[in-house]
Formats: structure tokens, C-alpha cells, sequence
């Protein structure tokens, strides 16, 4: 099972409340706190945990930022749930699959875009995005 979902930069209301009030902060203090605090909502993550078969592995993509994050342990020991998670190694993978992502498509990564955008466009569809309008969820920017 994959997560790729992980915090929310913004748009939440508790989230949008704990990063205003860190926002008049001193930038040390409101490090700390959120290293030692923060939140994040683990709705996806929990269902992950209850759908993976026993002995399975989840894999998290998504970043996940919260250090006061309650988690389920006695249910991830009990059906022996394997996590692996790290941001992605970029670096690695590019000489790889950059020559996959040419004209012919393919990895099919076009069937996964709901909308085409040029690059100059691409101010107005992040915030399209931010607001979940016209259900645009992964976008593709051409030159």
C-alpha cells in the first residue's frame, strides 16, 4: 500500500491556526515547537494501516512532519506491518527514467494528468489546486 498524501501545507483549519500562531514566533522557538509538536492529520495513513494485509508494507511517500503524532503501534506489531519512507532519491532515479519520458509516453504518465497548463499558467492552476476546483488534481506544465 503507498501513501503519497502526507501534511498538509496549508488550507486546514487547525493546521492553518498552528502555522499562523508559529508565524509570530522567533524563528528558533517556532522550530522547536513544531519539531516537538506538530500535528499532522494521519486520516490516510490510519487507513492505510487498516487495509495493508497482515505482514504487508507501506510504503510512505507523502511527508509527514508532525512529532507528536499518536500512532497505532500494538496494531502495526500485531499484523507485523513492514513501513519504508524517505523522500524520493531523485538524483538516483533521473538517468533512468528521464529517457522514458518522451513523446511515446511510455510510463502513461499523461493518463494521469487532469489538466495541461502552460508555464505561465502555472500560478493560476497551483491556486486551483489549493482550492480543489474543477477537480484538478495532477497537472502537467508545458513550455
Amino acid at each position: 500500500m503507498i501513501d503519497a498524501v502526507g501534511m498538509e501545507a496549508e488550507g486546514h483549519g487547525s493546521a492553518w491556526l498552528a502555522q499562523r500562531a508559529t508565524s509570530f514566533m522567533p524563528k528558533g522557538v517556532a522550530a522547536k515547537l513544531m519539531e516537538n509538536a506538530g500535528v499532522d492529520r494521519l486520516g490516510t495513513f490510519l487507513t492505510a494501516i487498516d487495509l495493508v494485509r497482515r505482514g504487508g508494507t507501506i510504503s510512505l511517500i507523502g511527508v509527514y512532519g508532525g512529532m507528536a503524532d499518536p500512532l497505532p503501534m500494538l496494531t502495526l506489531f500485531d499484523k507485523q506491518i513492514q513501513l519504508r519512507m524517505g523522500q524520493a532519491n531523485v538524483r538516483h532515479w533521473v538517468p533512468e527514467i528521464l529517457p522514458l519520458l518522451d513523446e511515446d509516453d511510455v510510463l502513461g504518465v499523461e493518463d494521469f494528468a487532469t489538466h495541461h497548463v502552460s508555464l505561465e499558467g502555472a500560478s493560476e492552476a497551483y491556486r486551483r489546486f489549493q482550492v480543489k476546483e474543477d477537480g484538478i488534481f495532477k497537472v502537467i506544465f508545458r513550455p
